[in-house]
């Protein structure tokens, strides 16, 4: 149940936004095995005014943070990382190095899911210790 926030500046059409998604997405299902239609995402177009970021950058800067269940090792989270930078080169053609990928892992009761359970106490019917 991975919460995904893209930021990207404001113009891009609505085949490459699409492509963004669908790349980060398809990198969770490979990586950290989430189910295939376990999907939280939004993505933002900032003005650039309001969207600042390393002069050494180009205008397909892409900020993508994720909040996900804790419990994925290193190699996952690494795995993650190449298949988003490799899902997106190819589609809509984004340079790995304007890609900054950032993941948070709140602790498992500080999510509350399905009716106001804490995610602690549900069976998610999927391993998060991938």
């Amino acid at each position: 149940m991975p919460l995904v926030k893209i930021e990207i500046l404001k113009g891009k059409s609505k085949e490459y936004k699409k492509a963004i998604m669908d790349g980060v997405h398809s990198a969770l299902v490979e990586a950290f095995k989430i189910p295939a239609n376990d999907r939280n995402q939004q993505l933002y177009e900032l003005d650039a005014e309001n969207f600042e970021f390393p002069d050494n950058k180009s205008d397909q800067f892409t900020s993508i943070e994720l909040v996900v269940f804790r419990g994925r090792s290193v190699d996952a989270k690494k795995n993650l990382y190449s298949a988003i930078v490799n899902n997106l080169k190819n589609n809509p053609g984004i340079n790995g190095n304007d890609i900054l990928i950032v993941i948070n892992e709140p602790p498992m009761e500080n999510w509350g899911i399905r009716g106001g359970l804490p995610a602690s106490e549900v069976d998610f019917g999927f391993k998060i210790d991938v």
